[in-house]
């Protein structure tokens, strides 16, 4: 049986945020193709000790701590020339770690999970590298909106990861990206070759809404899903509730995920709900009237999209969030702000209407979007097939 190599930025279990959700299925995957050496991070406590769950999928599993702060990476990468995505993923642990892996056997496949665990291959070791999205271009957005001092630190980190991307997909046999038009994108900006797009998917047997309770909330209720201290997400909803949800005077907003930063949780009212964690995301979607993906800034699949429509809910998403989704035209998709209240609007006034195009959804990523269809073309790409 192949030994696999898998090195990720972050634990893949619980897939409880996007980032996590693929590489927790690039996991389980990789499991069906040989024996899984896990070495990855935990920034979260609540990630540590899972060990035995990983067990499931891996035969060995080193989970690090990683507690280094932004700005303590952002001084280190000022005083080395790196990015600051490299900076804070680097760790004297992880290394030694990665070499005493590679000194215990020789493996068959290496795949790594986000271009900061890229440092950790050494020069001579074949690898697929799983970019999943185009960071540098990220950050380029970023120096668009930004002022002062930060535009020339997004500028400065823009650059660098568009150099670093070009260097690390120059050395892998394969690099990844998470829909065509990223793949497209990065072919264009590093002049790389062997790049390839590797969707996400979708979990359609557990996001099923037959026999999820949804929480009880009075009135029609739009929800977004997402990690909310995550910048994308924190944009996406201030957005919303300043310039949507005033156009929809009979609906209620719920912002339903992890982290709410102080920006997030300001925007609490009597028509907007910050939930903050919850034990299971599927009890809000089951609930919403229409779910919503209003985001400004967004790279590749959004899973929290692909989330409710295999709950068989209506969702309204704007151009960016829809981007990637092979969806047949059973969500909704606005440019701006009176767009976004029109589709929402004709999606409360008709509950049959609505009704039917969650199921066609529904019915659209179950034939679209299972995750051993999107991750087959890894055992080619790997050498194992």
């Amino acid at each position: 049986m192949s030994d696999i190599l898998f090195l990720a930025h972050r634990v893949s279990y619980p897939p409880d945020r996007g980032d996590k959700v693929r590489s927790h299925h690039v996991m389980r995957h990789l499991s069906t193709l040989g024996r899984v050496h896990l070495a990855t991070f935990a920034d979260d406590p609540r990630d540590m000790g899972h060990e035995g769950a990983l067990g499931q999928w891996c035969a060995s599993v080193q989970v690090l701590p990683r507690t280094k702060g932004n700005a303590r990476a952002a001084v280190e990468a000022l005083a080395s020339g790196r990015t600051v995505s490299e900076a804070a993923f680097d760790s004297a642990a992880m290394r030694a770690t990665v070499a005493e892996l590679l000194a215990e056997r020789r493996y068959d496949a290496v795949y790594v999970y986000s271009g900061q665990m890229a440092q950790y291959v050494p020069a001579d070791l074949p690898f697929v590298m799983d970019f999943v999205d185009m960071d540098s271009a990220k950050f380029a957005a970023y120096a668009e909106d930004a002022r002062g001092p930060m535009r020339w630190v997004m500028r400065r980190e823009a650059t660098k990861l568009a150099a670093f991307e070009a260097v690390v997909a120059g050395r892998a046999r394969a690099s990844l990206l998470v829909s065509e038009a990223e793949a497209d994108l990065f072919r264009r900006m590093s002049g790389a070759g062997r790049v390839h797009a590797i969707e996400n998917g979708i979990d359609t047997a557990f996001f099923d809404p037959a026999g999820v309770v949804p929480v009880e909330q009075a009135g029609p209720l739009i929800v977004f899903t997402g990690q909310m201290d995550y910048r994308p997400n924190v944009e996406a909803v201030r957005w919303f509730v300043s310039e949507v949800l005033p156009l929809i005077p009979d609906a209620r907003f719920a912002i339903v995920g992890r982290s709410p930063t102080p920006a997030v949780r300001a925007l609490e009212s009597e028509r907007v709900i910050v939930t903050g964690e919850v034990a299971d995301v599927r009890g809000w979607i089951a609930a919403a009237a229409v779910v919503v993906a209003p985001l400004l800034l967004a790279r590749g699949i959004q899973n929290k999209v692909l989330e409710a429509m295999a709950m068989a809910r209506p969702v309204v998403a704007s151009v960016a969030a829809a981007e990637g989704i092979d969806h047949n035209g059973t969500i909704g998709i606005a440019g701006d702000a009176a767009g976004f209240a029109k589709e929402i609007r004709e999606v409360l006034a008709d509950p049959a209407a609505a009704s039917a195009l969650g199921q066609a959804a529904r019915a659209r990523t179950i034939e679209r979007y299972g995750w051993d269809a999107r991750l087959a073309p890894l055992a080619g790409l790997l050498g194992l097939a």
